[in-house]
């Protein structure tokens, strides 16, 4: 993961926090720079634009989030239990990152995204459900559907906890994902 400065992240952080505040378009480049409490020209010296901030922004969230499938897909446990691993990665990772999580469902229903969307069923996490399929673990279901379902029950359960809706304990997350499991696995 690219290292990136402590102006920049704040940059990051300020525009996910006003961006989930005020959306798109009520948060713009000066706001981000006082509530970054960076000079507005450093900002304009790492973006030259605020589109081009937030495409950064999706990529280095995005990327965030693609490392902690790897490391979940080298931990040295079973398929089964790699599944599970990623999907309570990544709910921890919504829930502890609730500004992500609403930047993202923004996001990729922005124009913002038109050109993306192929990209996003594509990498490891794909390739994943892919070899589950290929070893007859799981049903031979398109992996894009399978990350339809795999990647939707997590932010839906990731919003049931930042809304306050549902509490969700440790029990309740693991029949999610035992659910999730038994609908796609091929039973033996």
């Amino acid at each position: 993961m690219e290292n990136i400065s402590d102006k920049k992240k704040a940059i990051f952080e300020s525009t996910l926090e006003l961006i989930k505040d005020n959306g798109f378009h009520g948060t713009p480049m000066s706001l981000v720079a006082k509530k970054a409490n960076v000079a507005a020209g450093t900002i304009y010296h790492y973006f030259e634009s605020k589109d081009e901030l937030i495409c950064e922004l999706y990529t280095y969230n995005k990327n965030l989030i693609i490392e902690i499938i790897a490391s979940a897909l080298a931990a040295q446990i079973s398929y089964e239990e790699k599944f599970y691993k990623i999907w309570c990665d990544l709910y921890c990772f919504y829930v502890q990152n609730t500004n992500v999580l609403v930047f993202f469902e923004q996001y990729l229903n922005s124009p913002y995204s038109a050109n993306k969307c192929p990209g996003y069923f594509q990498g490891e996490l794909r390739d994943f459900l892919q070899q589950g399929i290929n070893s007859g673990r799981i049903k031979n279901i398109k992996p894009e559907i399978l990350i339809v379902f795999f990647l939707g029950s997590i932010t839906s359960a990731a919003k049931l906890n930042m809304f306050g809706n549902i509490p969700l304990n440790e029990k309740d997350l693991k029949e999610i994902g035992e659910v999730l499991w038994k609908g796609i696995e091929i039973s033996s």
